[in-house]
């Protein structure tokens, strides 16, 4: 489990602004700017707060704000998603543990990561709050250009479901 799962992050998704609508591709541009759109994508852990996080992001407008007279913000919020963990003795939980236990031979880690994946969306949209984000691949990697998950990773944690899958529709151990 890397240190980086542990970690809030920002990033910025875009920024929009510059060019006028006269502008024509290929010609120099001497214009700067009267304003500027950015994205950004503050991913927090379960231990912040919230309004705290915004609160940080406000911070900084506003000394950029009190700096620089001309410069002004508005913010709109896109989405919200909080962090969650399902209880270490939900059955989905305790299924998958098993299943890693049997096919790694090791206690599993227990992580909640400030990524936005379908755990979240499931719990948000479907209230169903019994559930893990569990599978192959090297999280310092996901969502880049090099991500790549091995075959034997595969295979063995489609083998760590099956498992959990057989203990949560049987109720017994193999």
């Amino acid at each position: 489990m890397p240190p980086g799962a542990r970690r809030s992050t920002l990033n910025i998704n875009s920024i929009h602004g510059g060019q006028t609508d006269d502008f024509r591709p290929g010609l120099p541009s001497p214009n700067v700017p009267d304003s500027c759109r950015l994205t950004i994508d503050r991913r927090f852990l379960l231990e912040e707060d919230l309004s705290v996080v915004k609160q940080e992001v406000v911070s900084i407008l506003d000394r950029l704000k009190r700096d620089r007279p001309k410069f002004d913000y508005a913010i709109r919020d896109i989405m919200e998603v909080q962090p969650l963990m399902t209880k270490r003795d939900a059955p989905v939980v305790t299924a998958i543990a098993r299943g890693i236990q049997d096919i790694f031979d090791r206690e599993p880690d227990y992580v909640i990561s400030p990524g936005t994946y379908d755990q979240k969306h499931v719990a948000r949209i479907g209230h169903i709050y019994d559930c893990i984000a569990y599978g192959p691949g090297i999280l310092d990697l996901a969502h880049r250009p090099d991500e790549w998950v091995g075959i034997r990773d595969m295979v063995d944690s489609a083998k760590v479901m099956a498992i959990g899958l057989d203990l949560l529709l049987r109720g017994t151990p193999r």
